[in-house]
């Protein structure tokens, strides 16, 4: 393998950079040529290549968001917008792309491989952590701390003037995230969309609190695909327990900041892990953490398997709110 492209696509996610500059830094190690892509599947179609020396990833470990950039790509969806695709891939003889990204990325990726042969290898970066294949998504990690800091400091207000504050938190429509904070910051209630929680429960909830002495409630709940649903429920809840409710929606702080140590060793072992299959040949999967081990998974199941939360943190936290 002579020359490789990386590029990141949909949502950005803390420790994309460290993926790109494992990506690069490892291929370059090896001999083998980087491009990056800019502005994901559209700067594939428009023809954004820039080539990657191991002085173009200096110093970007630490940074959250993407130097590559990254955007949504209409054209991409079409037959004929993949085609200019793959045709500038190969005008500049590149042999293998790395894409760094959600299931969106992916199903693009695939349709790309199929298509028109393009080796592909995925890269799991965002901070959804709804990606089957993998454990841990890259940016996962940094989203659910920043969530949680901030989850800490809106307990403060809350008991300070005896209210109940729902927080909502990003995820689309998985509750990984929610159910995390909600755990780490010790929230009465979790809502989440693989276990939705009504406004009578959450009412029952709150008074049952009220009753042990709290001074406030803290209920997390997803966005569950509706983003600021919070401020409707918060209505309902506030006329069921005759008192104050307020909604934070901490929205797309959880997406920025520098990466935790966790994620920046994800990224790490996955962008090697990608650009170890390509030169070994290997394409049409995902490299994904299971453990401590990087593991594959064949695109075709990463687009059409759902990744199962895990229920048995849900039922933790159910019984820890008591």
């Amino acid at each position: 393998m002579k020359s490789i492209a990386v590029l990141t696509s949909g949502g950005d996610a803390p420790g994309m950079n460290a993926a790109i500059r494992a990506v690069t830094r490892y291929a370059l190690v090896n001999g083998v040529e980087v491009y990056g892509i800019r502005r994901g599947y559209c700067g594939l179609i428009e023809d954004e290549f820039v080539e990657l020396q191991l002085s173009s990833v200096a110093n970007l470990i630490q940074r959250g968001g993407t130097t590559l950039l990254t955007a949504r790509s209409e054209e991409f969806r079409t037959p004929e917008g993949r085609k200019k695709a793959a045709t500038n891939l190969k005008k500049r003889d590149i042999d293998g792309l790395v894409v760094i990204g959600g299931d969106g990325s992916f199903r693009g990726a695939q349709k790309l491989s199929e298509e028109h042969k393009v080796k592909v290898v995925g890269v799991p970066g965002t901070i959804d952590n709804d990606i089957y294949g993998t454990e841990a998504t890259i940016g996962f990690d940094t989203a659910i701390n920043t969530a949680l800091e901030a989850i800490d400091r809106i307990r403060d207000t809350a008991s300070a003037h005896e209210r109940t504050f729902i927080v909502e938190v990003m995820g689309r429509d998985c509750g990984e995230i929610a159910l995390y904070v909600g755990v780490g910051g010790g929230a009465e209630v979790i809502s989440i969309p693989e276990k939705p929680t009504s406004v009578l429960e959450m009412a029952e909830a709150v008074r049952y609190s009220l009753k042990r002495g709290k001074l406030g409630s803290l209920i997390v709940v997803s966005e569950a695909g509706k983003p600021g649903h919070s401020y409707e429920l918060a209505k309902k809840l506030e006329a069921e327990v005759k008192s104050p409710v307020r909604v934070v929606v901490l929205g797309h702080i959880q997406r920025g900041g520098t990466p935790t140590a966790r994620d920046r060793a994800i990224a790490s072992a996955l962008g090697i892990g990608s650009v170890r299959r390509l030169i070994a040949g290997r394409s049409d999967l995902m490299v994904g953490i299971k453990g401590d081990l990087v593991v594959d998974t064949p695109l075709s199941e990463v687009v059409s398997k759902k990744k199962e939360i895990r229920l048995d943190y849900y039922e933790m936290a159910q019984i820890l709110s008591k």
